[in-house]
């Protein structure tokens, strides 16, 4: 085209440092207005633009994987934006999305992010519920910023924040790495390493500066650039002493987490290999060699690949070899993690769902590799024989929080407006509706011998213990049904119901652990040692009622796991609220030889020791061990029989099924 037809023109903006920098816009005769549309890079290509939008008010639910409706390009009557487009961040976040667009281009000839000359669209300025608003991400099609807040600027406010928000889309339209666990963890430490290799360059840093690896170090209004800074691509981590075995639950398997171990060295490479030559072996072996399910090994060969293919020396190479070595990414580094569990089933890829274990099976939910397809229901031997089978249909409802006896598997089916009960046999057969909830929230089913019991959750947040026998087309309230009393956390043993109950008493409310006899209709309270403030999960077998109980409402979350006899006699504890050895549980699952534990270490930051561990103690509280000494996160545990638990492991940065028929020890 004629340079005439071009119809972009050239203004500026003040960026949040202060400096006054160039912007691309149109002007828009319609709205009156110079918009930010950049037509001049892909110009000569596709012709489509580099756009950013005023998307202030807009909450992230409605920007998030949807255009959201009333938005326009940020505008201003003349082409020197004011400080109005500064303080939304829409000048750094315009002149950015062009820098990165021109690295990519002009170094590694990629023309967009797909590739293809595509548009790459900013929304900056969105909130939360009305609330600030202090994050950015790439959705699959654009670049959401947030509104930050009196700390942080919004995040467009940083390069290298733009160029990592940028790049996940050139990985989405190259290598595509799943978004969970490993090869989540590689997609953003590639992120990582072109948004601070962009940033880096047009500040004319130098490598070796110790502020080099910081990514989002000027977000900050009032703190220092390594106070604020994300992430440190200079942290030194290593799979050895800093991978976070993270469940998919828990940052969708630590891709967060667990990231500046491979960024970190890939940063390594480009100081020691120099800026150009390390860009080059990158983006080659992320558009060349590297594949969606890849780990940090399959990343390590990936670059070596890529080196080779770009002519580097044996030198050169050594020095890749050592990068990855130094951050402990060798072939085989997982086994050193020293897993001491057998794995059931793997990379279910599921958070907020449980297991279910009984009469020699296993019950869990599954989805596909980055979490995204509605889960499914499968069971499995407990002793590892035979394969997995798939219970629930393909129907695309939400199947989770399954049970089972060993004969039955129980679970529960989300749709859009309701929720389903159901049941199959082990041994095959139709799938039963057993009752379907259009009021509240379903949860904690159980199941032995045709009945199942379980929790209802109201649209006003009163819980109910419910249980169906068979036949029965609605449930029997264990509290009456009555908005005067709670009743939660069930467990089902021998015909008798245990579960957690808040009932009026001499004009207060009470807390208290109730068993109810189905064959004699009699419910009985458990024996306390003191005033419960609070009850947690109960469990119970052929010899007692086991529950979790809070009672000093000074401490920090601490709770004692205490059992009585079904007729509430003989209350006592087999781990103490207080003392040293206080556990602060999650969860707790019983079988007929032992008690588990799921309990954590309140610590506000991530570190594999303070993750979810699993206790079992003896049936009278005087034997006491870990059950696993994986040294990643361990949670949803499903006593099986004897000793055994079958619980979802996070160790590796998969979220893999895995049991321990014993106790593993101290884990010293």
């Amino acid at each position: 085209p004629a340079a005439d037809d071009f119809p972009g023109t050239t203004g500026s903006g003040v960026k949040y440092d202060g400096n006054t920098v160039p912007l691309q816009l149109y002007k828009d005769a319609a709205r009156g207005e110079y918009t930010m549309n950049d037509y001049s890079r892909m110009w000569g290509t596709s012709k489509n633009l580099i756009s950013t939008w005023d998307a202030r008010g807009v909450d992230v639910s409605e920007a998030s994987g949807q255009w959201p409706a009333g938005i326009k390009e940020f505008g201003s009557p003349t082409p020197a934006f004011g400080k109005d487009a500064t303080e939304a961040g829409a000048v750094d976040a315009h002149w950015a999305a062009g820098k990165v667009y021109d690295y990519y281009k002009k170094v590694h000839g990629r023309d967009s992010l797909d590739g293809r000359g595509g548009t790459i669209n900013s929304l900056v300025g969105v909130t939360f519920y009305g609330m600030p608003y202090v994050n950015a991400f790439w959705d699959g099609t654009k670049m959401v910023y947030g509104s930050g807040d009196a700390e942080y600027r919004t995040l467009s406010a940083d390069l290298d924040v733009v160029g990592h928000e940028m790049t996940h889309g050139v990985v989405e339209n190259s290598a595509n790495l799943v978004y969970a666990g490993q090869s989540g963890a590689l997609n953003e430490g590639i992120a990582d390493y072109f948004g601070n290799a962009i940033d880096t360059d047009a500040a004319g840093m130098a490598m070796d500066d110790p502020d080099s690896g910081l990514l989002g170090e000027n977000l900050c209004r009032t703190k220092a650039p390594r106070e604020c800074a994300l992430r440190d691509l200079n942290d030194g981590h290593t799979t050895s002493k800093n991978f976070l075995g993270a469940g998919f639950g828990t940052d969708n398997g630590g891709v967060h987490l667990n990231s500046t171990i491979f960024s970190g060295a890939l940063w390594d490479i480009r100081e020691d290999l120099g800026r150009t030559l390390a860009d080059k072996i990158v983006y080659k072996a992320l558009t060349a060699y590297m594949t969606p399910l890849d780990g940090f090994t399959d990343g390590r060969n990936a670059v070596l690949a890529a080196a080779k293919d770009l002519g580097v020396t044996a030198k050169q190479l050594n020095t890749v070899k050592r990068s990855f070595t130094a951050h402990g990414i060798v072939p085989g580094w997982e086994n050193a993690l020293g897993v001491d569990s057998d794995q059931l089933f793997g990379k279910l890829n599921t958070a907020g769902t449980g297991v279910g274990a009984g009469g020699g099976w296993w019950t869990a939910a599954k989805s596909n590799d980055d979490g995204s397809e509605p889960y499914s229901i499968y069971a499995g031997r407990t002793d590892g024989t035979g394969h997995p089978k798939l219970i629930s249909p393909n129907d695309g409802r939400f199947h989770v929080n399954p049970a089972t006896d060993g004969k039955t598997v129980v679970w529960a089916a989300y749709g859009k407006t309701d929720v389903d009960i159901v049941s199959r046999p082990l041994a095959g057969g139709p799938i039963k509706k057993l009752y379907t909830s259009t009021g509240g929230d379903v949860s904690g089913m159980r199941v032995e011998g045709g009945v199942v019991t379980f929790e209802s959750i109201d649209l006003s947040g009163g819980r109910h213990v419910g249980y169906l026998k068979s036949g029965d087309r609605e449930p029997t309230w264990v509290d009456g049904g009555t908005s005067k009393i709670s009743t939660a956390l069930p467990s089902i043993h021998g015909g008798k119901i245990a579960y957690a109950k808040l009932y009026p008493q001499g004009g207060t409310y009470k807390l208290g652990t109730e068993v109810l006899d189905l064959k004699t209709g009699k419910a009985t309270l458990m024996g306390q040692l003191g005033e419960p403030q609070g009850i947690g999960q109960t469990g119970i077998n052929g010899s007692g009622v086991y529950w979790l109980v809070d009672e000093v409402i000074t401490d920090q979350g601490q709770m004692a796991v205490r059992r009585a006899n079904h007729d509430g006699t003989g209350a006592a504890d087999l781990s103490k609220e207080t003392g040293a050895d206080a556990l602060f549980p999650l969860d707790l699952t019983v079988s007929e030889e032992a008690v588990t534990v799921n309990t954590e270490l309140p610590d506000p930051e991530y570190h594999n020791e303070s993750l979810p561990k699993l206790w079992q103690f003896s049936l009278d509280g005087k034997a006491k061990n870990r059950v696993s000494c994986n040294r990643g996160e361990q949670i949803a545990p499903a006593a099986a029989d004897g000793k055994q638990v079958v619980w979802i492991d996070g160790t590796t940065g998969y979220t893999d099924l895995v049991t321990r028929s014993r106790p593993a020890g101290l884990c010293g």
